[in-house]
């Protein structure tokens, strides 16, 4: 089992990390140690919902000769102290060269259990950072953004089931998205969301029309019934909140 780091930072820089750095500084090599191959969550974003915990793999390559301790990746905000994340856990050192480690990381984020604000969600920069064991330490901007988003979910009906052949079928939904402060999912009004449609026998969904939520995140249409199939609403997110697709539902056409 590798060695485990469990730190709790709250956002705005009521707590500090390793260094009282009111911003984490560019460049590399300041304090002795080259970070390098950092990756956070495959490059992709970290979407959180309102009450599971989230576990976030990262990983990074650190050359430094100093004796060291608490090696780790991290997020922050440019020009401020904030930062964010809830526990980290990192990995031994796996060799990789004379006085070079590689290093594998889980990032923990868990809206049931610490406070998170909405502003929070959005674009992210990615830092490294070590402590020394005869004290001080580095850290290191490595030029990397990471969106952290809320979570978004999808409801649909479609009625009346089944139907006959040129009748009006009406789709209806619900568009919600996570609250951190709240910790629940809560109505997301004004988003453009996309009515698929997949007939029955085939591989995949197509979109049939694009329907605006109203201010409560309800979506309603009407389409024309003319094959036996399923309807699914998907919306694609945006730079503060995640993708999601609902469930189908299915109608048969008479």
């Amino acid at each position: 089992m590798g060695k485990q780091v469990w730190r709790v930072v709250v956002a705005g820089g009521a707590a500090a990390v390793f260094t009282a750095v009111a911003a984490v500084p560019a460049g590399a090599a300041e304090g002795g140690v080259s970070f390098s191959r950092v990756q956070v969550n495959g490059g992709k974003p970290i979407v959180i919902g309102a009450s599971k915990e989230v576990a976030v793999p990262a990983s990074f390559r650190m050359a430094t000769t100093h004796q060291w301790k608490f090696p780790a990746v991290f997020l922050y905000r440019d020009g401020t102290r904030d930062q964010l994340w809830h526990a980290i856990e990192t990995s031994d050192c796996i060799a990789a060269g004379r006085d070079v480690c590689d290093f594998n990381e889980t990032m923990f984020f868990d809206p049931s259990v610490w406070s998170m604000r909405n502003s929070e969600a959005g674009a992210w920069k990615v830092a490294a950072e070590v402590h020394f064991t005869g004290g001080g330490g580095d850290t290191d901007a490595k030029g990397l953004t990471v969106y952290v988003k809320r979570d978004s979910r999808l409801t649909v009906n479609a009625s009346p089931e089944p139907v006959s052949e040129g009748r009006t079928i009406t789709v209806t939904g619900k568009v919600t998205r996570a609250n951190w402060e709240t910790r629940k999912y809560g109505s997301y009004g004004g988003r453009t969301v996309s009515l698929q449609f997949k007939p029955a026998g085939a591989a995949s969904y197509t979109t049939v029309k694009k329907v605006q939520a109203n201010g409560s995140g309800g979506l309603r249409t009407t389409v024309k019934a003319s094959k036996t199939g399923t309807w699914r609403w998907v919306y694609h997110g945006n730079s503060t909140t995640g993708p999601s697709t609902s469930a189908g539902d299915s109608v048969v056409v008479r």
